[in-house]
């Protein structure tokens, strides 16, 4: 199992904590985005005796409200195409091992969420990457270097929309090019929709459940994390509308018991939040993503494209290693007392080489602190000792 690039140096921005240092942690994507309040009433008012096990695909007045807010954004599903996970991480996992066997493929575009190495090392399967690159804003490779890359073996392509970990938003063209290679070749399609809420600059998110005619090959994986800022619930969904692959999930579902009983409830409610929070969360991500982005850009030798999704981007520093620089920004680099924490983004790819000078940034604290953070991050490229030279 590798180790997470998000959470590795956990250990060294602690001891930088016990020094007096402020860290900033643009690591992980932790949203200090308040969570709506009708749904931290739920779990203040709660009235059950005693906390129970609920059913193994979860509570059905839970998955029935779910399929009200799919509805609400033209996703048509029922409460028994669908299960409750705990977060979008055991939904991925479910899906992967409901579907694909040891030693087969599963195609993924990269640089990609890091725990996607983890969840396929754990089901013994083999990721084949196609690699999208900075130069371009990490868009799609053409549907030709998909074809490329399947064998006997693969089983299914799996993305992320809007990306984590670089922010690109996949538009409906691209989904319906991936879905001709998924008609053609009988793939399954795992799409991992965790932040359909966050797209900006006027783009809107097309869901891959409603490409025509590939009902029986998709797979939604989604989660209440980011969506109501409610991370440490740990509650997401798989969705499909191919019985088989949801009776089959319900086996893995039910040696796990239950997806938590807390976390249901606080998510049944949070399915009522007001339009006007997403209103209010989507000015705020807007302010930060252009404050951030602009200020890299601004940095000497750092390139940061402009994400269109999700809260991350990728950024390519003049360092001779992220992983070194990122370690030493919290165990040797201070500026006022304060010190940044990132996330290498050699583990987002299959390759560590490949993202040897790129760090993948969260934007997911207020602009007082980004900015804060941002100044400490310029300090501290000037005086890296591994700072390579740039051409002006």
């Amino acid at each position: 199992m590798p180790e997470s690039p998000i959470r590795k140096l956990v250990p060294y921005a602690e001891e930088a904590k016990r020094k007096g240092i402020k860290v900033y942690h643009l690591n992980i994507g932790q949203p200090d985005i308040h969570t709506p309040e009708i749904a931290l009433d739920a779990i203040r008012n709660i009235k059950n005796p005693f906390i129970e096990y609920s059913h193994s695909a979860g509570n059905e007045s839970y998955r029935r409200k779910l399929a009200e807010y799919y509805h609400g954004h033209g996703i048509h599903v029922d409460h028994t195409e669908m299960l409750v996970t705990a977060g979008g991480s055991e939904a991925i996992l479910f899906a992967l091992m409901s579907t694909i066997n040891p030693e087969e493929e599963v195609i993924i575009p990269e640089p990609y969420y890091a725990n996607y190495n983890g969840f396929t090392i754990s089901a013994g399967i083999k990721i084949i990457p196609v690699i999208s690159k900075i130069e371009n804003g990490f868009a799609l490779p053409p549907a030709s270097e998909f074809e490329k890359l399947i064998t006997r073996q693969t089983r299914g392509i799996l993305i992320c929309n809007p990306n984590n970990p670089t922010g690109y938003l996949y538009s409906q063209e691209e989904l319906e090019q991936l879905g001709e290679i998924i008609r053609k070749h009988d793939l399954y399609f795992f799409c991992d929709e965790v932040y359909r809420e966050f797209c900006y600059d006027g783009m809107q998110h097309f869901s891959a459940m409603n490409l025509k005619g590939l009902e029986q090959h998709v797979i939604l994986v989604d989660s209440i994390s980011k969506r109501y800022s409610v991370c440490g619930a740990r509650i997401g969904a798989l969705v499909s509308k191919n019985k088989d692959i949801i009776a089959t999930a319900l086996k893995f579902a039910q040696a796990r018991l239950s997806p938590p009983g807390l976390g249901q409830i606080l998510g049944e409610a949070a399915v009522d939040t007001p339009k006007e929070y997403f209103k209010e969360v989507y000015t705020e991500y807007i302010e930060r993503r252009n404050f951030m982005v602009e200020a890299l850009n601004q940095m000497k030798g750092v390139v940061c494209p402009m994400p269109k999704g999700a809260f991350y981007t990728i950024a390519q520093l003049p360092v001779d290693d992220a992983d070194k620089f990122s370690q030493w920004l919290l165990s040797d680099f201070e500026w006022k007392n304060q010190t940044v924490m990132l996330a290498p983004a050699s583990g987002f790819y299959s390759k560590p080489e490949f993202g040897k000078q790129q760090v993948r940034i969260a934007y997911v604290l207020k602009i007082d602190d980004l900015e804060n953070a941002m100044e400490c991050l310029e300090e501290a490229l000037k005086i890296y000792p591994g700072r390579i030279k740039v051409m002006p």
